[in-house]
Order: C-alpha cells, then sequence, then structure tokens
C-alpha cells in the first residue's frame, strides 16, 4: 500500500496521498483499492492496488472490446441485429435501454448493446455481449490475451454482482482492470476504429456523475465505466484528460463489510479527488 513516485522531487501532496487514502477508507468504514498512473512520466499512485475486489459491471467495458476485436472486420458485426425476450431482460435484472418495448420488439445492433452496456450499464446488453463471445469466461479469456493474469468472469448479470468477501470468482485488482483499460483504450490492443468507438461509448458514460465525474476537475475528460453490487460494492475506472496534457489512467474500487452496506458514492469520488491532486 504505497505511492511509486519519482525519486526526489515528490510534492506534500503526492508524499501524503496514501496517508489520505488510508484516513478515507477509516472514515468510511470500507475497503478501498486504488490504481492511477500519469501516462506523461509514468508516476503512480497505489493502495491496495493488488487485492481482489469483485468485478461486477467493470467487465461490460472488456465485453464490447472483445466483440469488436474478435468478430467484427469491417463494420457488418457491429451492424448485426441481435434478438432478445423480455424473459432475457427479467433474468438480467433489467436494463434502461433494452427494456424499452420498441427495442424488444426490433432487437438492436450489437454496436448498440455495446453502448448501452458501458454508457447506461445496461445489464441485459451486458448479457447479450457475453452470449455473443460464448459466455462469462471468454471475458478471462480476453483478459489474459491482453496479459491480465487476475481479472476473471465466472457467472451472469446479475449473479455476478453477488460480491461476497471472500468470494475468487467475478473479481480483479485495482491495477489489472486498471491496465486492462489502458491497453484498450490507449494501447494497440484494438484496431484504431474500434478503439475510437469503445473510448466513445466510455465518454458517453451516464452512470459515474456521482463518483468520478465529481471527484475530478471539471475541465477534465472521462472516459469511464462503473460497476456496483452487493456489500456495499462500488466501483469506477477509466482514463482522465487533464487539458493539455496526457492522460491519467484511473481505478477506485471498493466493498464493506455487511451484505446489505449501501453503496458509497462519495467514497469513490473523494479518492478520485485525491489522486487528481496528486498526479494531475
Amino acid at each position: 500500500m504505497a505511492a511509486t513516485l519519482p525519486a526526489g522531487g515528490a510534492h506534500a501532496a503526492e508524499r501524503g496521498v496514501v496517508r489520505q487514502l488510508r484516513e478515507l477508507e477509516r472514515e468510511h468504514s470500507a475497503r478501498l483499492g486504488v490504481y492511477a498512473r500519469d501516462m506523461a512520466d509514468g508516476r503512480t499512485v497505489v493502495y491496495r492496488a493488488d487485492e481482489l475486489f469483485p468485478m461486477c459491471s467493470l467487465f461490460k467495458t472488456v465485453a464490447a472490446a472483445a466483440v469488436m476485436r474478435e468478430f467484427d472486420r469491417d463494420g457488418e458485426y457491429l451492424a448485426k441485429r441481435v434478438f432478445y425476450t423480455r424473459e432475457d431482460v427479467r433474468r438480467a435484472g433489467g436494463g434502461e435501454i433494452t427494456q424499452r418495448d420498441e427495442n424488444i420488439a426490433r432487437g438492436l445492433t450489437v454496436a448498440e448493446l455495446c453502448s448501452a452496456a458501458i454508457a447506461q450499464s445496461d445489464n441485459t446488453a451486458g448479457n447479450l455481449l457475453l452470449r455473443e463471445l460464448g459466455g462469462p469466461t471468454a471475458i478471462t479469456r480476453i483478459c489474459r490475451s491482453l496479459g491480465d493474469s487476475t481479472t476473471r468472469l465466472d457467472r451472469w448479470e446479475p449473479e455476478l454482482n453477488s460480491a461476497e468477501p471472500a468470494r475468487a470468482t467475478d473479481t480483479t485488482s485495482p491495477r489489472a482492470i486498471g491496465r486492462t483499460y489502458a491497453r484498450l483504450v490507449l494501447g494497440d490492443s484494438l484496431a484504431p476504429r474500434h478503439r475510437e468507438l469503445l473510448t466513445g461509448w466510455m465518454l458517453a458514460n451516464t452512470t459515474s456523475g456521482e463518483r468520478f465525474r465529481k471527484g475530478l476537475p471539471r475541465d477534465w475528460a472521462i472516459a469511464d465505466k462503473t460497476g456496483a453490487g452487493s456489500y456495499g460494492t462500488n466501483n469506477n475506472a477509466g482514463i482522465a484528460w487533464p487539458p493539455g496534457r496526457p492522460p491519467i489512467v484511473l481505478s477506485v474500487l471498493t466493498t464493506r463489510a455487511e451484505a446489505a452496506a449501501p453503496r458509497d458514492n462519495e467514497l469513490v469520488a473523494k479518492a478520485a479527488g485525491l489522486l487528481a491532486d496528486a498526479l494531475g
């Protein structure tokens, strides 16, 4: 649980950020995991960065990337229309986009499912992307192909959000998911066109207004994804672009000891603010 900073020149905010994160964790009675990397100079801040946390809906970004990487060559696959039933929506626990009558009637394209899964965290869209990939373990496989030996998905929505403290399935770590997102959005793991689409869906995210988008400076562009589950699990991961400079990779994962514990958006927002102060 330490910050990794350049020798000699770290200012007080950087030197104290781990202490502040520890105090924040104690104040909110939660377990907090953080990974942040400044792509300009390689500075990192890590706190419980290699501990396992429930992944929840953070998988949806990887699912969208995976269907593009594995199946789409000329845009034809993204234009494919996928049909589903109201029972599919019920089993997944709902979905803002997929539950609409007109969408059930006409189906949604793969591109529309990707957008809904990321920008609205639509559970049914997430399951339909998993169905296209052959099931949840495809997320584990794609992560391994990206050099991520930690992240794994084993179940479908909504069971994957059960988030029991001792569970090893459906988990990731702050460092692992942060690096995976960086490879997808900033690296060459996707074709340029697919990378642009993925980034656009993440920039359009509507679910982090009280998390990253509250804690980070308003003039930063943010491409991110949230996740939440039982035991107060509340996650946010993505890429942020301060004005006029290279991006910062951020992941903040939180969970609590009680199954019915409420999700704490303020904890995520405050942690993001500390990272912005340290690296921004």
